[in-house]
């Protein structure tokens, strides 16, 4: 597997540069999730990145790599999008009501 150094900025992991699995397109995951497990033994706190640009060149503007930056209110819950499902719905889960 390949693996791209990819610098992180904001949050514990601030100014540090780790080497992140790249996936099937050459990227680093959108997100990348850090759990500290708690002192006390309670449950661990997990700490959310999100990948963005690192830059761009001057000349043809194409970009530089990427960079994670610190997310403090974490990942927001994913839930797929079908086609067929309204906003606000359940989402296709069951039958739905009508009044």
């Amino acid at each position: 597997m390949r693996s791209e150094n990819t610098a992180f900025v904001g949050g514990p992991l601030d100014g540090r540069v780790l080497p992140v699995l790249t996936g099937a397109t050459g990227h680093p995951p959108k997100w990348y999730e850090v759990p500290v497990p708690a002192a006390d033994g309670g449950p661990a706190t997990v700490y959310a990145y999100r990948r963005a640009p690192a830059g761009y060149s001057k000349r043809l503007r194409l970009q530089q790599g990427w960079v994670y930056e610190y997310v403090p209110e974490g990942r927001a819950p994913h839930r797929p999008k079908w086609p067929w499902s309204k906003p606000g719905g359940d989402g296709g889960k069951g039958p739905q009501e009508r009044p």
